[in-house]
């Protein structure tokens, strides 16, 4: 019984991705193509291609399918498990080969370098995620932890969970961050106060908090540059 779904060898040969890949490099193709060639094949009603186009115009844009679960993808209508699955497999290889060219040993010499180590995971989220790094005597990075994931506005922590997962590793000093959805990174009073707060505690205990980034779209902002800390 032939197959319902619509192939990509179905679909007229200037609208093939996999052809136009071959011939003219993965960069010349649109974000829909590249999509379509995870995705394979389409529905009955749809080639892949279209399937594609319909999932990115639906889901928000590409940027919004880095957060989508893979429950919300298969409530798309023509996404079922196994193309759920190609596509978040796609995602979280472009997130990890946008930081596979840091050394395993990840040295904190200024705000620059935690902000880089951070920002791809970071910068596309929907919700605010507040983000430790944990640092050793020589600001090697020796642990990283998402402590807290907020609301569109809010990211609520508290310094006990803060220290309670630096003193877990032996920490010598922390950088903690976070991300601002609406790819501002400008501190809000909020910001501030937690900084603050989490210097105090982190004087008191003998873990130096060194820096509180805030992570924008390609844009970030350091307290500790700013003199809010």
């Amino acid at each position: 019984m032939e197959s319902l779904n619509v192939s990509l060898r179905d679909v007229p040969s200037e609208d093939r991705p996999r052809e136009r890949m071959l011939q003219h490099g993965a960069e010349a193709l649109s974000n829909a193509e590249l999509l379509a060639i995870l995705l394979r094949t389409g529905t009955a009603q749809e080639s892949a291609i279209r399937l594609a186009e319909r999932l990115l115009r639906e889901s928000g844009g590409l940027r919004q399918l880095v957060d989508i679960s893979i429950e919300q993808l298969i409530g798309f209508k023509g996404i079922g498990t196994a193309k759920a699955l190609q596509i978040k497999a796609g995602v979280e290889l472009g997130r990890r080969l946008a930081k596979a060219s840091m050394d395993d040993t990840v040295t904190i010499r200024s705000p620059q370098d935690a902000a880089s180590l951070l920002m791809e995971d970071l910068r596309y989220l929907q919700k605010e995620h507040f983000v430790c790094l944990f640092l050793n005597t020589k600001n090697h990075v020796i642990g990283q932890e998402t402590l807290s994931m907020g609301s569109l506005n809010a990211s609520i922590v508290h310094p006990r969970e803060v220290f309670r997962a630096a003193i877990k590793r032996s920490s010598a000093a922390i950088i903690c961050a976070h991300n601002h959805p609406s790819g501002d990174p400008t501190p809000s009073s909020e910001d501030i106060q937690i900084t603050k707060r989490l210097a105090e505690a982190g004087e008191l205990i003998g873990i130096e908090l060194l820096d509180h980034l805030i992570i924008g779209d390609q844009r970030f902002v350091s307290l500790k540059e700013l003199g809010m800390m």
